[in-house]
């Protein structure tokens, strides 16, 4: 699901520390799939597996959170140095009708109460879809803003090592074949627009690529732990990678309503990467396999759905400097409530203005 913060340009540079809060907190998703990506018909499924819904509506409301940190590898003996953005648990509610879905959510004062930790500024943009046959990704995420965990390197009363210069940049993207689309369904688990009844998994091949750009205004790694990180003095480190990958991905169906999905994919990456020391650059390619994940679990029927979910990535980066590397983790976590509700004839009426636009794309 295409997943976006609404805000304008010259806000992210100001220095009213209200709007900047607002922007990171306030949250816009939007997707409309086009008619090319549209789940296939319902011909081109085994409804005794799974069943759609195509005309409803799907309500819900969800508390989510996304994350995009990194960790840096050190000498053998030393721990990862993990930089952690400080971003907002939010509160959203929404909806989809075929192949559109619009949510909206907030980062609540009453449930952040993290300001210790320093702040994030971010714009995460993260889509998730699952149109029949296929399975894509698409990531844009801007970051800037980390800290360390609690008393680790702090010199802070507040006990927590912050860098608001370090920026992260990532961009992505994935496109998998599943297999057994037709006993098959994500949808289900994420979207709660479909009802898988019974047990299946499928097979899933195809590609992926990541451009990344983290840098700070001083060195990443701190002063006071350089001897132990073969990346002392690194202040910017720009990746490429691209490869093929396979997976494979299962949901096990209890009683009919009752479901835990897992689904991991496995890429052979080929990175390209640059590590800078002020003017001095140093580049290194090297095969670093990265890997995909999501995992939900919760109940759904015709009706009502109550479903957890995680989407995740581990993206490696090999540095110039040594063997050791950086590591990306990027994310978001949900909990959605959801009710499929089936629109009368005034309903559909009304909404014959969306039927025509949705068609038409």
């Amino acid at each position: 699901m295409l997943q976006s913060k609404v805000f304008r340009k010259k806000l992210l540079t100001s220095k009213n520390k209200r709007l900047l809060a607002v922007i990171a907190l306030f949250n816009l998703q939007v997707v409309i799939l086009p008619s090319l990506l549209m789940a296939q018909p319902n011909a081109d499924k085994d409804s005794s597996y799974f069943l759609k819904y195509p005309g409803s509506i799907t309500t819900r409301f969800y508390v989510s959170q996304k994350y995009t940190d990194f960790n840096i590898q050190g000498n053998d003996g030393a721990k990862d140095i993990k930089y952690l953005p400080n971003t907002t648990l939010n509160m959203g509610i929404g909806a989809t009708y075929k192949n559109f879905s619009l949510n909206l959510a907030y980062g609540f004062g009453f449930i952040n109460n993290d300001d210790d930790k320093g702040k994030t500024k971010y714009l995460d943009l993260q889509s998730h879809a699952y149109p029949g046959k296929w399975s894509f990704d698409l990531l844009g995420q801007f970051y800037k803003g980390y800290h360390l965990g609690k008393d680790v390197l702090s010199t802070s009363d507040k006990g927590y090592y912050y860098r608001p210069d370090i920026k992260v940049n990532l961009l992505g993207l994935s496109a998998y074949r599943v297999l057994n689309h037709t006993r098959f369904s994500y949808n289900a688990a994420f979207l709660q627009n479909e009802w898988q009844k019974k047990s299946a998994g499928s097979l899933l091949f195809g590609a992926e690529m990541y451009y990344g750009n983290i840098r700070g205004d001083s060195a990443l790694v701190p002063s006071s732990s350089a001897n132990q990180y073969p990346q002392a003095g690194i202040d910017r480190l720009q990746f490429f990678s691209f490869g093929p990958g396979v997976g494979y991905a299962y949901q096990l169906v209890v009683k009919q309503h009752f479901f835990i999905m897992g689904s991991a994919t496995v890429n052979l990456n080929l990175g390209f990467s640059t590590e800078s020391t002020g003017t001095n650059k140093r580049k290194k390619t090297a095969v670093a396999p990265e890997t995909f994940f999501r995992f939900a679990a919760g109940y759904n029927s015709s009706t009502w759905s109550l479903t957890a979910n995680w989407v995740g990535n581990r993206l490696p980066s090999r540095g110039a400097a040594s063997v050791k590397n950086y590591l990306l983790h990027t994310g978001n976590y949900r909990i959605i409530l959801a009710k499929k509700l089936y629109p009368g004839e005034k309903t559909k009426k009304l909404l014959k203005p969306v039927d025509k636009i949705l068609n038409f794309l």
